[in-house]
């Protein structure tokens, strides 16, 4: 599964660097299984969505600001508590940087999803809480 995700994020490198395409990554968690059809209807058509466990997926948010990318992960968020008829889901979102490996990647969305589990009132964080958990 590694290999995969290290060669979405290197794609959407590449489209930056070629077509300047721009893309925000964000991982998503949830304590119920989160299956492939599902999560395919919560996203746009343009989105990437990878499954990495039982409880996670990695989406790369094509065409979009980090901005707008968490706009689009409260939508999802939001469509997840509709399904699940709960509120468990959390989505890590972190900047475009393509001078990070995709190994740092996966590890700043992972880190951010710990602190999220820390905090039981943020269900969407960015990069920022990583700062003050130094």
């Amino acid at each position: 599964m590694g290999s995969r995700l290290e060669a979405e994020i290197n794609r959407a490198y590449y489209a930056n660097k070629k077509y300047d395409v721009i893309a925000t990554f964000v991982m998503v968690h949830h304590v119920k299984d989160l299956c492939v059809e599902d999560m395919g209807s919560f996203v746009r058509v343009t989105d990437r969505f990878i499954h990495i466990d039982d409880n996670h997926y990695f989406v790369i948010f094509h065409y979009i600001t980090h901005r707008n990318a968490y706009k689009a992960s409260q939508n999802l968020i939001l469509k997840l508590d509709n399904y699940f008829k709960d509120s468990n889901a959390s989505i890590a979102v972190d900047n475009f940087d393509i001078t990070r490996s995709p190994t740092i990647v996966i590890n700043r969305l992972k880190q951010i999803i710990n602190e999220i589990k820390k905090n039981s009132f943020a269900r969407i964080e960015d990069e920022t809480i990583l700062d003050s958990a130094i």
